[in-house]
């Protein structure tokens, strides 16, 4: 065995010394990668089909987008909002285009843009509904993921990402996912926003059932509340839409943004709403010395006008059809169930098999990486520039680990 062969056990040594256990990562220790493909420090190569959690939608390094970054770095990376930068505006303007709303407030993380959705509700309650001071409640789902800051956990249903962490913040009211009848009964003067994903993606890729989405809009119109969608995993192009909400024809008042929107390059995130919900904030009520810096602009707005062509769109929803064709003839042959759209895919495995966990770890052994989530199921989101050759490739693994 050669030097280089020892290299992965040193590096994962390295990290369970020095870093505290929030993640259990696979044994995997990335060094290089391109597009779809990753390679390892031993110089192993694996197709990646977790994609950063959708933060990769466009691939390891794409060219458009490393030029972008290159560029500004040679320019401009921070001024801190206290002044303008000659690449706010653009991104702003074609964020919220692409959103189809009037306005856009940058920062940096998902649980950010949730944070900001929750204020801005609650303060559009407060100065537009006429909620009493104090008494803005916000209706979210069951099995929900939306950050692990002390607000968000707050409404959370999963034990590891809520035990220990209280006291808790109240205003929330947590309703069955998918279930409109419970929804709206939960509904009270005091409603200020219901909060939900289009698909939950932590939860296993849940796609809700059909016209839950529209009926939830209706709800929110009839009772003058917010519709905020969390499409921080499933928006930009990862259902084979720009929007996962997009499938049954519903708009929301509020678009919240991360992941993809920063290329994999850098951290971006984004509230998008109509001025008479975002026009709520005054300056200094809210606020990221990062948000919306340079450098997070420039790769922001080359994102955006990589999703105007509706080329990653298209090829989403073509090879999420070729995807999740090739799972379905897997059920009964060690898959209980798929879900999912487009290049996005929850995947229950038999657990007489083995568990989720087992799972990805023998898929890794294949050269495929994946992640596992509750128990048996395995989520698959390869980047949306996969090739045909790549996803018959995983398939072809998944199969032989079954």
């Amino acid at each position: 065995m050669t030097d280089l062969d020892m290299r992965t056990p040193g590096a994962l040594a390295d990290a369970e010394r020095w870093t505290a256990h929030n993640y259990h990562p696979l044994p995997v220790v990335i060094a290089d990668a391109e597009g779809a493909w990753v390679t390892d420090v031993d110089g192993r190569r694996y197709l990646d089909f977790l994609a950063g959690y959708s933060a990769l939608n466009f691939g390891h390094r794409h060219p458009g987008l490393i030029a972008a970054a290159h560029a500004q770095l040679d320019r401009l990376t921070l001024t801190s909002r206290a002044f303008v930068h000659d690449r706010f505006a653009e991104f702003c303007h074609r964020l919220a285009d692409l959103c189809g709303k009037e306005l856009v407030l940058p920062m940096n993380t998902g649980a950010e843009a949730v944070e900001t959705g929750i204020k801005v509700a609650r303060k559009w309650g407060y100065q537009v509904k006429g909620v009493p001071d104090g008494q803005a409640e916000i209706i979210v789902a069951a099995d929900n993921f939306h950050g692990r800051t002390t607000t968000i956990i707050s409404f959370s249903t999963d034990p590891d990402a809520r035990n220990d962490f209280g006291p808790y913040t109240p205003g929330f009211r947590i309703v069955p996912y998918g279930d409109s009848d419970a929804l709206a009964a939960a509904i009270t003067p005091n409603t200020v926003a219901v909060l939900l994903e289009p698909i939950q993606g932590e939860a296993g890729v849940l796609v809700p059932p059909a016209g839950y989405l529209a009926g939830v809009r209706q709800l929110c119109t009839d009772n003058n509340v917010l519709f905020i969608a969390d499409e921080i995993q499933s928006g930009l192009g990862r259902t084979g839409k720009t929007f996962a909400i997009e499938h049954e024809g519903v708009v929301p008042d509020l678009y919240l943004l991360g992941k993809a929107l920063g290329g994999g390059i850098v951290p971006v995130s984004a509230v998008a709403a109509d001025r008479d919900v975002l026009g709520v904030l005054k300056p200094g009520e809210h606020g990221s010395t990062f948000g919306g810096n340079p450098l997070a602009c420039a790769v922001g707005t080359e994102v955006v006008k990589l999703l105007e062509t509706g080329e990653f769109q298209q090829r989403s929803a073509e090879l999420g059809a070729r995807l999740h064709e090739g799972l379905h003839a897997l059920v009964g042959n060690g898959v209980l169930a798929v879900r999912g759209r487009g290049l996005w895919a929850g995947v229950d495995i038999d657990p007489a098999l083995m568990t989720g966990r087992q799972a990805v770890e023998r898929l890794a052994a294949h050269g495929v990486l994946a992640k596992d989530t509750h128990g048996s199921t395995i989520r698959l989101a390869p980047p949306l520039v996969v090739t045909p050759a790549d996803l018959d490739h995983a398939l072809a693994q998944l199969a032989a680990i079954l």
